[in-house]
Parts: structure tokens; C-alpha cells; sequence
């Protein structure tokens, strides 16, 4: 399987079950938590959702993506009616779960406008949702906390990671500097061209010295956009140490045959799905 690396960092695990194929950070893994980040390998899903989508709105029949969320799950190794989604609708709101939310977003409502989600209970696995968008994922290893955050361009200029690394301080009592985390596959550099609002929005939110390692201007204004790069420098001003933080090596839009990229296919996709739950021997 040819992956398209863009700097071989090996930040980024490779993992196959099943025919299932699903991706984990070298951190988290060593860390013992149990997360995931799917990819379009060995679901049910037919033609532009093929095969391992994870949306019940983009066309897809819903026995089929019920199907693939009990594939992944097996794979992962969680419940898949227990899942609790976020939501998400590219703002900063965090939501605190319990063992009470258990099946909201798969068997019964969740709550709307939610970008990231976080819990200190065993057996109750988050999901949030992608298709070049960045995933975060946090954990404190001394609080016994997962957590995960949607960050699109809007939620990355208005520093979703920081709150949520805030979040977990303010409710858990966690310390930045035991936080692991990672900043998962999206869209890269190369990749995502933005107009001028984005950029400025970028200029508002970061210092000017950071911004030549931000974006690119090409003139006309257009930019290019790393978003992992602004991640790094969100989560690290936030208190994560470098040594607890993977970011991803994996462009969704430049292995768009593996992984689902909105820019890639215009829009016609499916979604990828990122996991992770507390195991009970580890809370």
C-alpha cells in the first residue's frame, strides 16, 4: 500500500484489521489510549462513498454506514451504539460527556454545534468527523481524560485546540504539560488554497512573525494554508510540550484514493470518522 507522504516524520501508524485499515499516533499509541482515524478501506459504502464512509447525509444507505461503524469499531475496539458524536458546525463549543450520552448521534439526538467533545468515563467513544478538515486528539494520562477537537480553518483561527487544552484544566483539573496530543491527517500546505478573508483572519489570530510559517502568498490573493503548522503553534502556546505532540505526516487531499478530501472530489465524498474511549483497566 503506497501512502503519499508529506515528510515522513512517522507520525502517522498504519494499522489493518479485518481488511479494516485505520490510522493511530506513535504518542497515543505508546500511551496506551485507544483511538483511531479511519480511512475509506474496508467499509460497504458504493461508488464516490466507497467504501469505509461514515455520514448518514451525504447519500449513502443507512444500513451501510451502520455497517461501517460496526466494522471500524471492531477494528478500534469499542461499541459502536455507545459512540457519542459531535455535532460539528466549525465554531469552538466543547461539550463534557458522560456515561448518560452513550448513543447520542448513532441511536438517539445529540446536541447540536459541537466541535469537540471530552470524558473521564470508561467505555464511552467519542467521534468526530472528516474530510480534509484537522483533527485534534488529547490525552491527560494523569487525569485519565480523552478528548478530541474539529478544526477546520475557522475553528483553528479561533484556537479550538488551546480551549479544549483550557477545558481540560478548568474541568479536570489536567496540566498542559502532561497533555498528549495530535494533530491528525487533513488537508496540507500544497494542498488547500485560501482567499484573502482566510488569510486575514490568520493575521488577526497569529503575530507577524509566525505568519511566513502559515501561508504563502501567490498573488491575486490567494494563499497557501498549513493548518498543521498552525495547530503546532496553537497547541504548543497552549502548554503542550513538543516531546507529547505527533502531527500528521498524511494529506487527505494527496491520498484522496485512501482517504476522503472534499477539495479532491469537489464535494462528492464521503466522510472519515476519528475515534477515541478511556478502556476501564485504564481509567
Amino acid at each position: 500500500m503506497e501512502w503519499n507522504y508529506a515528510n515522513k516524520n512517522h507520525s502517522t501508524i498504519i494499522n489493518e484489521k479485518n481488511g479494516v485499515v485505520y490510522l493511530t499516533f506513535p504518542k497515543l499509541a505508546a500511551a496506551g489510549v485507544r483511538h483511531g482515524f479511519s480511512t475509506r478501506m474496508g467499509g460497504v459504502s458504493k461508488g464516490y462513498l466507497g467504501t469505509m464512509n461514515l455520514s448518514f447525509t451525504r447519500g449513502d444507505r443507512e444500513e451501510n454506514v451502520r455497517e461501517n461503524f460496526r466494522r471500524i469499531a471492531d477494528a478500534i475496539g469499542f461499541r459502536e451504539e455507545q459512540l457519542v458524536f459531535s455535532a460539528q458546525v466549525h465554531e469552538t463549543k466543547i461539550r463534557k460527556v458522560t456515561a448518560a450520552n452513550r448513543g447520542e448521534g448513532i441511536t438517539k439526538e445529540t446536541a447540536p454545534g459541537i466541535d469537540g467533545l471530552a470524558t473521564d468515563e470508561a467505555d464511552v467513544p467519542l467521534y468526530t468527523s472528516y474530510a480534509d478538515c484537522v483533527p485534534l486528539l488529547f490525552y491527560d494520562p494523569q487525569k485519565k481524560v480523552v478528548a478530541m477537537a474539529h478544526s477546520g480553518w475557522r475553528g483553528t483561527a479561533a484556537r479550538i485546540g488551546a480551549k479544549m487544552v483550557h477545558f481540560m484544566e478548568k474541568e479536570y483539573g489536567s496540566r498542559a504539560e502532561n497533555i498528549i496530543a495530535a494533530v491528525g491527517p487533513s488537508i496540507c500546505r500544497k494542498c488547500y488554497e485560501v482567499s484573502e478573508d482566510v488569510a486575514q483572519a490568520f493575521r488577526e489570530a497569529f503575530r507577524p512573525e509566525q505568519f511566513p510559517l502559515l501561508f504563502d502568498e501567490k498573488g491575486q490573493g490567494k494563499y497557501q494554508l498549513d493548518l498543521w503548522e498552525a495547530n503546532r503553534i496553537i497547541l504548543t502556546e497552549a502548554g503542550i510540550l513538543p516531546e507529547h505532540l505527533d502531527v500528521t505526516d498524511l494529506c487527505t487531499c494527496c491520498n484522496h484514493d485512501k482517504l476522503f478530501s472534499h477539495r479532491a472530489s469537489h464535494g462528492k465524498r464521503g466522510n472519515m470518522g476519528c475515534f477515541m474511549c478511556l478502556d476501564a483497566e485504564t481509567e
